[in-house]
């Protein structure tokens, strides 16, 4: 470590993780400090995109950023920090292959972002899948349309109604877009199958609480539910999955019945290898941030979004800052520089941001969108939600891909079709080196 050149760690290379070390970037290549960014992925996914990329608007390549390219002038390892000694100023890094060794740092970053909150539902971990990377999107697409060709060539009634059963759990935003686009996707994919109708099929949305998209507000989470109960989709409020086990679906309300995807998207938790780490966390298990995103009672240790717990200014009831892009891009945006102001000697400022609203997405030309307040929906929501999220995206060069895919998309029709031997590549040569 050199006393000269402060060494920043920046665990994690999530929205926070990169956003943070893209406004240190330029600092690093003129020498005035040296960023280094640990994360299991070489890749940032943008998040909001993955439903469009489920559906197929989107080129899945271009909704992850590469941290390398867009970090010139940072180091990037690949690999998983384990713990934290901020005493010590020491982080474990666990490579993707060879045995673990420790780095040193003058200021950390903690950016480990959060996981999936499942429940130990029976069945849950063996049958379902999670939306919260592009793997997972695409793997689900592959799902659908294969399902789709399962039941076309099926003969058998009830292995045809499972195949064509699609069960979402959740009905926060990465839930109710999945749900809308894949099944706006599915149905026009059944243009292509004499033998099967947008009726046959199945889409079964089932949300814990009384109400789906809570961020829009009450009466925008009602007309979604309306709407998408006039696509013949069944929303169920109030209901809770209670087993999954090979397949069969039992619900809180008593409804039984066979399915062949589940999807699981209700809620996030912060990382839990933050309890591997010596900062303050609160109940739930996220660090305790001041307002300026120091740690709370650390001069050198900074974290933001999803596994921060950060004062929110603009609350006067003591609130936290919610666990979103919108906060988490912004944050990152004033903790590099407050980094910067640390290392030049000025005190950090605070992080203050009032809520702008927010945007779905509930398939083709279709959404809602409540933004300073005013709510909107249809087409107009729907071309607000890409016109934000196109503008969030990082870097010139995916702002410009995503825009070519969706331009394409006027004048071609929409792809269907499935890839989904791509995950079992050698399934074709196993059963030509068995055969005799």
């Amino acid at each position: 470590m050199t006393a000269q050149v402060p060494h920043i760690l920046v665990v994690g290379g999530g929205y926070v993780g990169m956003y943070t070390a893209y406004g240190l970037r330029k600092a690093a290549r003129r020498g005035r400090i040296r960023v280094t960014v640990v994360d299991p992925r070489s890749v940032m996914t943008y998040q909001p995109f993955l439903p469009e990329a489920a559906a197929g608007s989107v080129e899945p390549r271009h909704v992850v950023v590469p941290l390398r390219k867009t970090l010139k002038g940072c180091r990037v390892v690949t690999g998983r920090v384990t713990s934290i000694d901020h005493a010590h100023k020491v982080a474990k890094v666990m490579p993707e292959e060879g045995p673990d060794y420790e780095l040193a740092y003058d200021q950390i970053v903690v950016a480990l972002g959060s996981i999936a909150r499942t429940l130990p539902i029976p069945g849950l971990a063996e049958e379902a899948i999670g939306f919260k990377n592009v793997e997972e999107a695409i793997a689900l697409r592959n799902k659908v349309l294969d399902r789709l060709d399962v039941a076309s060539s099926q003969p058998d009634p009830a292995l045809r109604k499972a195949a064509l059963t699609f069960v979402f759990i959740g009905g926060g935003y990465a839930g109710v877009e999945a749900f809308a686009e894949l099944e706006d996707m599915a149905r026009y994919a059944t243009r292509y199958y004499d033998n099967i109708k947008p009726e046959d099929m199945r889409w079964v949305l089932v949300e814990a609480t009384g109400r789906i998209l809570p961020e829009v507000g009450e009466e925008l989470g009602k007309y979604t539910v309306e709407e998408l109960r006039k696509r013949n989709m069944d929303i169920k409020l109030d209901t809770r999955l209670e087993s999954c086990e090979k397949g069969h679906v039992i619900l809180s309300d008593g409804e039984e019945f066979d399915a062949d995807t589940i999807v699981w998207t209700a809620g996030v938790k912060a990382n839990p290898a933050l309890a591997n780490t010596d900062f303050p966390r609160d109940e739930k298990g996220r660090i305790k941030c001041l307002a300026n995103l120091r740690i709370e009672g650390l001069e050198d240790a900074w974290s933001a979004g999803d596994n921060a717990a950060v004062p929110d200014l603009t609350s006067d009831t003591g609130a936290y800052c919610a666990p979103n892009a919108q906060h988490a891009v912004r944050q990152a945006h004033r903790l590099a520089a407050n980094i910067l102001r640390v290392v030049d000697g000025q005190e950090p400022q605070d992080y203050k941001h009032k809520y702008v609203g927010s945007v779905a997405s509930l398939g083709l030309h279709k959404g809602v969108a409540q933004l300073y307040g005013v709510k909107v929906k249809g087409f107009p929501a729907w071309f607000l939600h890409r016109t934000y999220h196109v503008s969030r995206v990082p870097t010139l060069n995916r702002k410009a891909r995503v825009i070519l895919d969706w331009t394409l998309a006027l004048f071609f029709r929409r792809e269907v079709t499935s890839l989904g031997s791509l995950q079992t590549p050698n399934e074709e040569f196993r059963r030509a080196a068995g055969s005799k």
